[in-house]
């Protein structure tokens, strides 16, 4: 299986070339995408092609559950860079519908050391709980989390001090939150947008 994804990477390599001779020339000068898209490690959710952009036109941190708790060295180096060397004018967080990472945050069971990473889902899920509550469908229930955390996330973004600094400076810089639609292959904005300092 191993090989396959070799044989995979040498036809996608001629086909850009042959699509576009200088695309790898030009990719090798400069890394200045204008996004950090970040968003869930799920297998399912692969930036670029969700929004059709090539290598080098998006910068992308991923994790589980697409979470921005300001305690990530990971997380926050990706912001750091993001904002102060590459200059990204937007950064958006991305969540998506049937997260298994939502679930698993609020259903009881217990899987050791990611427990411990979606505890901010869970302190989403207690601030809204009656709200939550009030939606009788599992999934659509857990749609809602989800949307709840991106706007969560999106607000964490927004008040860390590498992004506020950048504001400060006059920096073109916007957060947003979307979800995407497994099921159609649509984000939605969830509206949520921060442009600046308040």
């Amino acid at each position: 299986m191993i090989e396959q994804l070799k044989e995979n990477n040498r036809a996608w390599a001629a086909r850009k070339i042959a699509a576009d001779a200088d695309f790898f020339k030009r990719l090798v000068g400069q890394q200045a995408p204008e996004y950090l898209w970040i968003g869930c490690a799920d297998s399912r959710v692969p930036a670029n092609e969700i929004v059709d952009l090539d290598p080098g036109e998006l910068f992308v941190h991923r994790n589980v559950a697409n979470l921005a708790p300001p305690q990530d060295a990971n997380y926050l180096s990706v912001l750091q860079f993001a904002v102060d060397v590459l200059k990204v004018k937007h950064v958006i967080v991305v969540g998506h519908y049937g997260c298994g990472g939502i679930a698993a945050a609020v259903d009881g069971k217990r899987r050791g050391l990611v427990d411990h990473w979606l505890h901010p889902i869970r302190e989403v899920y207690a601030e809204n709980r009656e709200a939550l509550l009030a939606i009788p469908d599992w999934t659509a229930r857990m749609n809602r989390l989800c949307e709840l955390n991106v706007m969560r996330q999106v607000r964490n973004v927004a008040s860390d001090v590498f992004v506020q600094d950048a504001w400060g400076r006059g920096q073109s810089l916007s957060v947003h939150g979307w979800v995407y639609s497994l099921a159609n292959g649509l984000v939605t904005d969830l509206d949520v947008t921060i442009c600046g300092a308040d």
